[in-house]
């Protein structure tokens, strides 16, 4: 639509995570860090927590990437929709970490099959790593049953043979503090928050985009309209994406060239979400 108008390759404000656009703010690069090192410290449980559209799926996408480029020392799982009963929970690992077994058999049956895969990695010196995304949609059941798995006794001098990091909305702090969870909340030795973007960050993530799709004149956002992107975003990566894209869009549609804080006016009037100046 509007890609050839500003001499760009593809559309830099896509909503669908894509870690080619993995920008290393000082957020997110902490919150990755923080990542890799409850990796090397053996946390059972890792908490990465955000508001909808603060980037947690792409670091999380991005953290699976840099695990399996070192594959002789990780194996990765990853659960996007947990929305998910115990038993069928256990399938998504079980099929994650391609282990054969019958569709017919019981939950008990596959919690033995994912178990022994486990521990044959462990003596292999690798751990199994799981990811979960959206973890604040998990029932209490399923939190337990993934739970479980991580009670698989460590050979000594050996690996952890499972590590779980989950990735959800505030909701999930709430989530975890039920009774019925207290055991995994004790095993909870690592959480970090996933704050939104400042102003200065919002300039240097919408550059940073705007480059990687391609383009290469001079600024494309004048710095009134970049103050209106984060007034109206509040920094949440998702609500800039979807305002720099009809702000694009109109700026097309007008025949202008550069980005002004009457396009973010008008990008901001069109979306409920975004915060009304």
């Amino acid at each position: 639509m509007y890609i050839q108008h500003f001499g760009l390759a593809q559309y830099p404000f896509s909503l669908t995570p894509n870690t080619r656009y993995f920008l290393k703010l000082a957020s997110h690069q902490r919150a990755f860090d923080f990542i890799v090192e409850s990796l090397q410290e053996e946390s059972c449980f890792t908490k990465i927590t955000g508001e909808v559209g603060t980037g947690k799926t792409m670091l999380c996408r991005k953290a699976l990437n840099a695990l399996e480029a070192v594959g002789n020392r990780y194996v990765t799982a990853f659960v996007p929709n947990p929305v998910l009963d115990e038993e069928s929970i256990m399938y998504a690992i079980a099929e994650e970490l391609k282990l054969g077994f019958d569709p017919a058999a019981s939950y008990y049956e596959i919690l033995k099959v994912i178990s022994e895969e486990l521990i044959r990695l462990s003596t292999l010196r690798r751990t199994t790593v799981l990811f979960i995304d959206e973890a604040q949609a998990m029932t209490e059941e399923s939190l337990e049953a993934i739970r479980l798995l991580t009670t698989i006794e460590k050979d000594p001098g050996g690996p952890m043979p499972l590590q779980i990091i989950l990735f959800g909305q505030p909701e999930l702090d709430e989530l975890l503090q039920r009774p019925a969870l207290r055991e995994l909340n004790r095993d909870l030795s690592a959480s970090y928050n996933l704050a939104s973007l400042d102003r200065n960050e919002v300039e240097a993530y919408l550059n940073h985009r705007l480059i990687k799709a391609g383009y290469n004149g001079s600024n494309l956002f004048t710095e009134k309209a970049v103050e209106l992107i984060f007034r109206g975003s509040e920094g949440i990566p998702r609500l800039i994406n979807i305002l720099a894209h009809k702000a694009l869009m109109v700026a097309f549609g007008k025949g202008d060239y550069a980005l002004t804080d009457r396009h973010i006016k008008l990008a901001i009037e069109d979306t409920e979400s975004a915060q009304q100046h």
